[in-house]
């Protein structure tokens, strides 16, 4: 996650009326309305999304809708669907808060004709056509467990997570992966993980109640860009930088300057303004009626391609890492 946070309107224009079946599918000629859906707005994260979605819209000639809730719930995500059905948009791409909550509400917009995609956070299959995921689940749980392996003293140690919410789905299945990986460093002891809910004051909270309660703890590891930049403004606040280390997942923007510090030696992240570009990308082929098989290869334009498997998931890249070597570079990126 990468530079400058992009300022995000939520564009919620209530329509009227239905979605006729077959209508403002998307053909040749048509200008494509696409509602990008963020877990929630005011998120970094998400910011850069926009501003990869708005790229593509811009090479594709479609017009970008980019919305969310304020805060990461399901309830929010459903109102937020149903203004999008009511504007009669062409596709949909969500990063969903409950993989399974939001599939009645998609399944609503798929009868009327419009494409349905998840990004970032995967609906359940029954709600979309296919899912963008940023990376393969067991590289990024192998990639933060490996972080936290490197920053334990000697790798050993106590290490605890922060995620975001207990129905997130992207988290839980990153954090399935770390745990799967954790033998591989039998030096580490797993803590605990404790939920922010994407919310800085609470994941900072969570924090401090965490180091509270294991005062030997060695490694915070957050999956959530949220998360992580409130549990390093924590451990400094509370005068722990350089005996808890954190790490996990976040935007080099945000970050930059706990890596001056000492407090985040190094992280991960893919490229969310890719990821927006990407899903976008996918979307609009969708709405002009691409149909992905099992082994089928779309184009992401400038990403490359992706392929998506028999239950319509496709994943793009490896993680990669940032530190005191290349943080400051890609913090003027997002």
């Amino acid at each position: 996650m990468l530079v400058g946070a992009v300022s995000l309107a939520a564009v919620m224009i209530a329509g009227c009326g239905d979605r006729p079946q077959g209508a403002g599918d998307g053909k040749a000629g048509e200008k494509l309305r696409i509602g990008i859906v963020a877990k929630n707005l005011g998120s970094g994260f998400f910011d850069a999304v926009h501003k990869g979605a708005d790229e593509a819209a811009a090479t594709l000639g479609a017009e970008i809708i980019f919305t969310g809730p304020t805060t990461p719930t399901a309830e929010g995500q459903i109102e937020t669907l149903n203004a999008l059905i009511a504007q009669r948009v062409d596709a949909i791409a969500i990063s969903a808060n409950d993989p399974d909550a939001v599939v009645p509400t998609l399944q609503r917009a798929m009868q009327r004709g419009i494409k349905v995609i998840s990004y970032d956070s995967a609906v359940a299959k029954a709600g979309r056509a296919v899912h963008l995921a940023p990376s393969s689940d067991e590289l990024i749980g192998q990639t933060v467990a490996q972080l936290a392996a490197e920053l334990a003293p000697e790798g050993k140690g106590k290490i605890a997570v922060v995620s975001a919410t207990p129905t997130s789905t992207n988290q839980n299945s990153w954090l399935a992966q770390m745990k799967q990986a954790l033998p591989q460093y039998p030096g580490l002891e797993f803590a605990g993980v404790v939920y922010g809910d994407d919310v800085a004051d609470k994941s900072y909270r969570e924090t401090v109640a965490l180091v509270k309660q294991h005062p030997d703890l060695a490694v915070i590891v957050s999956l959530s860009s949220v998360g992580i930049v409130a549990a390093a403004k924590a451990i400094e606040d509370q005068g722990l930088t350089g005996k808890v280390k954190v790490t996990g997942l976040g935007l080099p923007s945000e970050l930059v300057g706990y890596v001056r510090k000492g407090v985040v030696p190094k992280f991960a992240i893919w490229n969310p303004i890719d990821l927006g570009y990407a899903a976008t990308q996918v979307a609009a082929q969708l709405a002009r009626d691409a149909n992905p098989e099992d082994g089928t290869e779309i184009s992401l334009g400038r990403v490359g391609a992706v392929t998506f498997d028999a239950d319509g998931v496709g994943a793009m890249a490896k993680p990669f890492i940032y530190d005191q070597s290349n943080v400051e570079q890609f913090a003027a990126i997002f």
